[in-house]
């Protein structure tokens, strides 16, 4: 029997041109061009199990990949090897050796996101508009503050999630650890940390926050879906391509090389 190994792999990748994380037959995915690669390398199919399935057009700098390998494929070689063969919109930065019993979903205990909202004039250009969401309303700075404190702790969010796409037995509670509006140069970015996220949900929760900032919603909308039974009254997500997943946390006993 070969002796494997299992590793972390941490994927940095820009998502416009893929069709999300998630192999699918006829379109070019993230997990699809890493498990080719890894067959190349490996001489037989390896599966990669991703920290969560981002969308299409949603991109990564952080994303957490769990892979077993021959032994021979120590963390830095395989990097390197990796690297080698993958396409210039997927790079590895980072392998962990883990231990065995290692689950790249299930272990994780924290997801964190950034959006970019753009909102000077130059966002339009196409070298931001590819990562950035520009905005062309004026937005009381104050409301976003305000909107990001609402989702705080531990809330059911099943009003900023795509119906149907949680088991009906899932209650779609979330503890937001971090949720806070940072100003940047030409725009905002909103940065999100929760144990879990519900699909669509930073992009329903952008989409609504920046309705309230512009105006468009009264002040206390947040609160008023938090106790909603369902999406309808949400307003619509924002656009995947502004959305970035920034970092996963494991347990550090899971590691078997330091972080």
């Amino acid at each position: 029997m070969t002796r494997e190994r299992t590793v972390q792999l941490v994927l940095h990748y820009d998502g416009a041109e893929f069709a999300g994380w998630q192999r699918q037959p006829a379109q070019r995915t993230v997990q699809g061009v890493l498990e080719d690669a890894l067959a190349r390398l490996c001489r037989g199919p390896v599966p990669a199990l991703g920290a969560g399935r981002t969308d299409a057009g949603v991109h990564a700098r952080g994303q957490a990949v769990g892979i077993r390998v021959p032994v021979k494929w120590e963390g830095a070689s395989l990097r390197r090897a990796l690297n080698a063969l993958l396409p210039r919109d997927v790079w590895v930065a980072a392998a962990h050796d883990m231990r065995s019993e290692f689950h790249a979903r299930y272990d994780a205990t924290a997801r964190r996101y950034s959006y970019y909202v753009g909102t000077d004039d130059l966002a339009y250009s196409p070298f931001r508009r590819r990562w950035e969401w520009p905005v062309h309303h004026s937005l009381d700075r104050a409301r976003l503050d305000e909107a990001a404190a609402a989702i705080r702790g531990e809330h059911r969010f099943l009003a900023f999630a795509v119906r149907g796409t949680a088991p009906p037995t899932d209650q779609h509670r979330c503890t937001i650890q971090h949720a806070e509006w940072r100003d940047r140069p030409g725009g905002l970015v909103f940065e999100i940390e929760a144990n879990r996220f519900l699909h669509h949900m930073v992009r329903f929760l952008v989409g609504t926050m920046i309705d309230i900032a512009a105006g468009q919603r009264p002040p206390d909308s947040l609160s008023v879906l938090l106790a909603a039974a369902d999406n309808q009254n949400t307003s619509p997500p924002a656009p995947a391509n502004a959305l970035c997943l920034d970092a996963v946390r494991y347990p550090r006993h899971l590691y078997l090389t330091a972080e």
